[in-house]
């Protein structure tokens, strides 16, 4: 998404929309945040995608089955992971 404002300091640009996405959906913004974020989506097709996209992955997300994980790929994630956080010399 590339900026469409016109960089007015009352303004709100696409990037900080993608950042600030998750939040703003859960409805946990202050008021002049979240009006910001009102004004900007309606005149920018780019960020009217991303959040209809967002919105859409959410609620695949949601509706997912709760899959066990097979107990032998759970321990090749923990190593991994483990690994991963363990100092470089």
């Amino acid at each position: 998404m590339d900026g469409c404002g016109s960089g007015a300091p009352s303004e709100i640009e696409c990037r900080q929309i993608a950042e600030l996405l998750a939040d703003y959906l859960d409805g946990t913004l202050p008021e002049a945040t979240r009006e910001l974020i009102d004004w900007h989506i309606e005149g920018c097709a780019p960020c009217v995608a991303f959040v209809n996209t967002y919105r859409g992955t959410v609620s695949a997300a949601r509706g997912l089955r709760n899959v066990p994980i097979p107990s032998e790929l759970k321990q090749r994630l923990l190593k991994v992971v483990r690994s991963a956080q363990q100092p470089r010399s």
